[in-house]
């Protein structure tokens, strides 16, 4: 399928997704999330089903069984700040924007903010956000534990010295900014798959119950890591000390 909206691009395993609407400031509309279902192997819906369709395409990621980070460049609101809570990490570059402002046009968010916020920041520093309808910078959304780390890239020149426009300010490397998150995900990556998908599993369906609940979860999720070959294969790693070589069996 070729989107008019999104970029999607596969290079080592690490698959991109970019929110391409510059004109729009990157929001998104009913044929984006359209896009994301699709990208993500969900079908979206239309009419009275269009904020469904945008917690099922969110909920496939959150629930995808491969790491998920957001790499956030510019403003991240309304439905883009919950796009990016859906993903299993937010990375951040420093000039970044966060916020639900949606009270300010007599609506609420629909794509899961009052949900995935609360859970990630606190119930009072969510419906701080929520309520007050105002943006926060990155630093600010590292603070609290919106986003995991503000990652800080500047273009240089040849011998070093980072390279200015014509009103002084410094110019941003998206492309640095990209491959350091890249970096990021491949140590991720570099773990066991099976393993990776067990962890995301056991937080989020532990989440949604109470602690014995979670904690029973949790040993049914490690009886069955300690079931693949990929455990016995981290194990003689540890012991030879070397790196694992994970098939994900």
């Amino acid at each position: 399928m070729e989107f008019q909206n999104i970029l999607y691009e596969v290079d080592d395993r690490i698959a991109t997704v970019t929110i391409n609407r510059p004109k729009s400031l990157n929001s998104l509309n009913s044929e984006t999330i359209v896009e994301l279902a699709c990208v993500f192997d969900q079908n979206a819906l239309t009419g009275r089903d269009f904020v469904l369709a945008g917690q099922a395409a969110f909920n496939k990621i959150e629930n995808l069984p491969k790491p998920v980070i957001a790499a956030v460049n510019g403003f991240a609101l309304g439905g883009g700040c919950e796009l990016a809570m859906a993903c299993h990490l937010r990375v951040a570059v420093s000039h970044a924007r966060f916020g639900q402002p949606e009270v300010g046009l007599g609506l609420i968010p629909g794509y899961g903010g009052t949900q995935r916020l609360p859970r990630l920041v606190g119930r009072g520093r969510a419906l701080e956000l929520l309520l007050g309808g105002g943006m926060i910078d990155a630093a600010e959304a590292f603070r609290i534990g919106l986003v995991n780390a503000v990652v800080e890239t500047n273009k240089k020149d040849e011998t070093g010295k980072e390279i200015l426009d014509e009103k002084g300010k410094k110019v941003f490397d998206r492309e640095d900014f990209l491959a350091k998150v890249r970096e990021m995900l491949k140590g991720i990556l570099a773990k066991g798959p099976l393993a990776l998908g067990y962890v995301i599993e056991a937080v989020n369906r532990g989440l949604e119950t109470d602690l014995p609940s979670g904690l029973r979860l949790e040993a049914d999720l490690f009886g069955m890591a300690c079931a693949t070959e990929d455990s016995k294969e981290g194990l003689n790693a540890f012991l030879e000390k070397r790196q694992a070589v994970f098939k994900g069996k």
